[in-house]
């Protein structure tokens, strides 16, 4: 079961089931135990596409912008911790199955991650879903905080590179945002 106490991870179920992409929400109270004793972070979901892949995901939610006084956008940082155990998850599962780091931007002013109409609304916020796959966060991603062991990928890059959620989906939007 996905934690519904986070809206992020909320929305995200919410989308998926929407607009019928079959998934399975993990339940995350405890890190995986694998067969040599040692564990690994669980994963957010597994979802099933009309294509050959099988997204193994993992839910990022950010404020967009984020910040007080210096608003910041594109915000993607993930720790360490977490490409490894999405990479040893690709493993796990094989050939058909990819990560995939989904940031669920909380959107907060008058700018957005993606154009009105691909925004999602939920419980009476917006959520943008970009979407970039895990090898190609690894290729770009840098430290950034060695003390949390944290990563991000320059913003640039993540522009250039992630994608809104509904093309690696293979769905089209059903919910329309009216306005923004």
């Amino acid at each position: 079961m996905a934690n519904r106490d986070n809206h992020y991870e909320a929305a995200f179920e919410e989308y998926l089931r929407s607009r019928g992409v079959p998934y399975v929400a993990v339940d995350e109270a405890r890190r995986s135990v694998l067969s040599d004793g040692g564990s690994i972070k669980s994963l957010d979901f597994i979802v099933s596409t009309p294509s050959q892949v099988t997204w193994l995901v993992d839910v990022k939610g950010r404020r967009f912008p984020s910040g007080d006084e210096q608003k910041q956008y594109w915000k993607n940082w993930s720790t360490a911790d977490d490409l490894k155990s999405l990479a040893q998850w690709e493993s796990l599962f094989g050939e058909s199955f990819r990560g995939l780091f989904v940031f669920a931007y909380d959107v907060l002013g008058d700018r957005a991650p993606l154009p009105s109409e691909q925004l999602f609304e939920y419980r009476g916020k917006w959520y943008g879903f970009v979407a970039i796959p895990l090898g190609d966060y690894v290729d770009h991603a840098h430290q950034i905080s060695p003390r949390w062991d944290t990563l991000a990928m320059p913003t640039a890059e993540f522009r250039r590179l992630a994608r809104p959620l509904e093309e690696l989906l293979g769905v089209s939007e059903i919910r329309i945002a009216e306005s923004f």
